[in-house]
């Protein structure tokens, strides 16, 4: 009988912290619909497929992870900014070195890519959280990597990053 109580409890319990507080942890609780426009990539070195690809995957991770309704006309929320910086410079060189077969040396280095983005975020519903910020990430690789590489991984990592912390300033508030 006391396990029944307990259980009777618990389940009240449970369910009256659940009517009290989200748990999605989403600052977004009257906003329906966000417009993500293009970011164009205004930086000096141009990579062709960045831009695509940030708003795609930014487009992506709002409506594949809130309530909100992509729209084109009279958003709620709108998004919208540029890509200002995508460059690639060395960070270490090695002591390490290696023997090329035709006798001689390779020094062992890294290089950093850094991406920067400008982001414009409106909330027509709620104007107090509108901010202007720019949002900047990096990828250590080896030296070694060639472009195609470079694109295919390690952009991704740093624009994931710049992605997150985007989303989280926007639907964590924090």
């Amino acid at each position: 009988m006391n396990q029944l109580k307990n259980l009777l409890l618990l389940i009240i319990s449970v369910g009256l912290l659940n009517s009290c507080y989200s748990f999605s942890g989403s600052s977004l609780t009257d906003e329906k619909t966000v417009q993500i426009n293009e970011f164009p990539n205004n930086a000096a070195y141009v990579n062709p497929t960045l831009s695509q690809q940030f708003s795609t995957d930014i487009q992506n991770r709002f409506l594949q992870r809130t309530t909100l309704k992509g729209t084109k006309e009279n958003p709620d929320i709108l998004i919208e900014g540029e890509i200002t910086d995508y460059s690639i410079s060395p960070t270490t060189i090695s002591s390490t070195t290696q023997q090329t077969t035709a006798g001689g040396t390779i020094q062992e280095s890294q290089n950093k890519l850094t991406i920067t983005v400008k982001v414009r975020y409106e909330n027509k519903l709620h104007p107090e959280l509108n901010f202007d910020r720019n949002y900047s990430d990096e990828a250590v690789f080896n030296s070694s990597l060639s472009q195609s590489d470079i694109e295919a991984s390690q952009v991704k990592i740093a624009t994931d990053r710049i992605i997150n912390k985007i989303f989280n300033d926007i639907v964590a508030n924090w």
